[in-house]
């Protein structure tokens, strides 16, 4: 029997994600960028989203602790006005574009959040939230690119839209090689606060 053994831990966060329009607004901006620098690694388009919390590698056991909290959470939260905006790049290796919009709902969200998987006892990577989404990685040995790319877009500013789901995302990073990919684990809307919009 080969069949491979199913891994006992999976890497997890949580995010929320632009809609398509939005995605594919910036995608726009970006295109001279995909082909001037192809030795980045683009994240694909449909994996961009904004993290609220990292929780890192969690036995696959508890992932289903967290469901219940997470969706009390997006009821009780209205969904953030937010715009994809700007530009930059940390540490000379990864290319972000910035969020703007209605900062503090969602700081508030990811508060929130975090609270919740603290009362179901998991504990995370407690990172300062710097809402961003995380575009492409500059390959070990080339950095060169990141700042160009960065400047290219510095002045975009795209059309504000409503993050009407709050996402836990399941992650192969550290698994392989090969690119990383990401999948909803599960979703649930976000609170009723913002129709007529």
């Amino acid at each position: 029997m080969n069949e491979e053994t199913p891994p006992a831990t999976v890497r997890v966060f949580i995010a929320l994600a632009p809609p398509d329009h939005a995605k594919e607004e910036l995608a726009r901006e970006l295109r001279p960028a995909y082909g001037t620098h192809p030795r980045m690694r683009w994240n694909r388009i449909e994996d961009w989203h904004i993290t609220l919390a990292f929780l890192g590698e969690l036995p696959v056991a508890t992932v289903p602790l967290l469901r219940q909290p997470l969706a009390g959470v997006a009821a009780a939260r209205p969904a953030p006005r937010l715009a994809l905006r700007g530009s930059g790049h940390f540490d000379d290796r990864v290319v972000w574009s910035g969020v703007d919009g209605d900062l503090d709902a969602l700081h508030l969200l990811a508060t929130d959040v975090r609270a919740a998987v603290e009362r179901c006892g998991v504990a995370f990577v407690e990172r300062p939230l710097r809402p961003h989404l995380t575009l492409a990685r500059a390959r070990r040995g080339d950095r060169t690119s990141t700042a160009e790319i960065a400047a290219g877009f510095a002045g975009f500013s795209g059309t504000p839209w409503f993050a009407e789901r709050l996402h836990l995302v399941g992650s192969n990073a550290g698994r392989s090689r090969g690119p990383i990919h990401y999948r909803d684990i599960e979703a649930w809307p976000l609170g009723s606060g913002h129709h007529g919009a």
